[in-house]
């Protein structure tokens, strides 16, 4: 695996989604770590099927426990067909606390209406309306595919029957930046996720991978060989006005932005093996991120600006997150590739066969894709 800036893998099998939990399943929680809340029977032609699509998302959000009516703090009801779904939530006192319609696809919908009760609770981002990409070769053949955060509504992205790799989605899931060798070298290409229109976006001579948007989704940061070894350089979401940030006798990859789009963590093997950086997005010296660990790669900044989660080397891959204020790192699960969700909670990362969402948290890991022999560089919308 190494460094994996233009990673080749082998994967082939089938994919199954995440099952959905019964619906009078009991989520267990350490006390005192999610508020109550209970979910009526949902009325509509497809009200069974919404309802277990808010369960299960309520679940994996990891802040609420699911409880009887008379012990909630909250309660949760809807109805679901003929192309809308409308969704409300009570507070113990009987007063409304959300009501909303929501029209499309049953699933989407009701992975809006979940994170609008995450949001209307909790006041932060919920993830069960996000999208992943990741790279598979389940057609023998190196493709990207899209999925919904919980695994389901898998999509084969490309059908290229090469190389393509190292996905980047952009943060509002309408876009995906990628590797392609279709022209016999690596070039990123740009996909539209909406219309499927596909551009070759940055063809420098050499190698370009790891594509990486900002926040704002206005610029990708990714790594360039033109000047021999791969540097860091940062340019246009439509491939133009590219700016080189770091000038090292190393090898740069694995770029992740800050939230507000100032610094950018990668890694660089400048040093020997391995280590973290940050730089500032509009040049400047790559500074040393001390992990604790002679091998570090693959960071991804959480959305908070608070963690870097990471990859790191002892005998096999495991999955450590850094506390950026307090300098202090664990090991969070064995795998690589980790990328933070919207809430700054949950990640996902690869682990062979496997891509898993972890809740910081609680730590509890749940399989979201498995059976496509290896899965490996996942990527997330916020």
């Amino acid at each position: 695996m190494g460094m994996k800036f233009f990673r080749i893998l082998t994967l082939a099998g089938l994919l199954f989604p995440l099952a959905l939990i019964a619906e009078e399943a009991t989520i267990t929680v350490k006390k005192g770590e999610a508020t109550s809340i209970s979910l009526k029977p949902f009325g509509g032609a497809e009200g069974v099927a919404a309802a277990k699509i808010v369960q299960n998302d309520l679940d994996l959000s990891g802040v609420f426990l699911l409880s009887p009516p008379e012990r909630a703090s909250f309660s949760v009801g809807g109805s679901a067909g003929g192309g809308s779904l409308q969704g409300t939530v009570t507070d113990h006192s009987g007063n409304t606390i959300l009501q909303k319609t929501y029209s499309g696809n049953p699933r989407a919908a009701a992975h809006q209406f979940s994170d609008d009760i995450v949001e209307t609770i909790t006041g932060h981002k919920g993830i069960a309306s996000t999208k992943i990409a990741f790279t598979s070769t389940r057609t023998g053949k190196k493709e990207l595919y899209t999925a919904d955060y919980d695994g389901a509504n898998v999509k084969q992205l490309t059908n290229d029957g090469g190389i393509s790799v190292a996905p980047g989605i952009s943060p509002d899931g309408s876009k995906l930046a990628y590797t392609g060798y279709q022209s016999g070298y690596a070039d990123i290409y740009l996909i539209d996720l909406h219309s499927g229109a596909r551009n070759r976006i940055i063809k420098f001579p050499g190698t370009n991978s790891g594509a990486a948007f900002s926040p704002d989704g206005g610029r990708i940061a990714c790594s360039i060989s033109r000047d021999g070894n791969p540097e860091l350089y940062v340019v246009g979401a439509g491939g133009g006005g590219a700016r080189r940030l770091t000038k090292t006798r190393g090898v740069e990859s694995s770029p992740s932005w800050s939230p507000d789009g100032g610094e950018i963590v990668y890694s660089s093997d400048e040093r020997g093996g391995p280590q973290l950086f940050r730089i500032s997005s509009g040049g400047g010296s790559g500074r040393l991120i001390p992990t604790g660990y002679s091998y570090a790669t693959e960071p991804s900044w959480s959305p908070d600006g608070k963690k870097i989660a990471f990859t790191i080397r002892q005998g096999g891959f495991s999955v450590a997150i850094l506390d950026l204020a307090t300098g202090a790192t664990r090991i969070v699960a064995q795998g690589e590739d980790p990328v933070w969700g919207a809430d700054s909670r949950h990640i996902i990362f690869s682990n062979g066969s496997t891509l898993t969402l972890l809740d910081t948290v609680k730590g509890r890991p749940v399989p979201i894709v498995s059976g496509l022999g290896k899965v490996s560089e996942p990527t997330w919308s916020r």
